[in-house]
């Protein structure tokens, strides 16, 4: 999965909803990689992270919301593989609407700070 262009104002939205739950661009990121290659080991690649990375990524989100949010299956060459349950297509839905929507509410005071931010005097 390509690295995504930080969109003006907003690069980094980490959602905390308890002491052992939280989606971050990363996390989101990873499970749109999953729902997308139908792999924890693909989505990893696809980020420039190892498959154990990956997996305690995973590990972690399904621990901390309590509920699966990936399902992993076993099998022989090509029978193996990952997908989003209802929950993790839910949380991940919902990881992208609060980005939207923050994007949304900063972008008047983002455009006034740019306009006043002097380019010419950086390197």
């Amino acid at each position: 999965m390509p690295k995504r262009a930080a969109p003006a104002g907003l690069t980094h939205l980490r959602v905390t909803l308890s002491d052992d739950f939280y989606v971050g661009p990363g996390r989101a990121d990873l499970l749109e990689g999953i729902a997308a290659t139908g792999s924890i080991a693909a989505a990893g690649k696809r980020m420039g992270m190892s498959y154990k990375r990956a997996w305690s990524l995973v590990q972690a989100l399904n621990d901390g919301f309590g509920r699966p949010l990936v399902e992993t299956s076993r099998g022989g060459a090509g029978q193996g593989g990952a997908a989003l349950t209802e929950d993790g297509a839910f949380v991940l839905a919902h990881y992208r609407a609060m980005e939207e929507a923050t994007r949304k509410a900063i972008a008047g005071d983002v455009s006034a700070v740019a306009r006043r931010l002097d380019m010419s005097r950086r390197k």
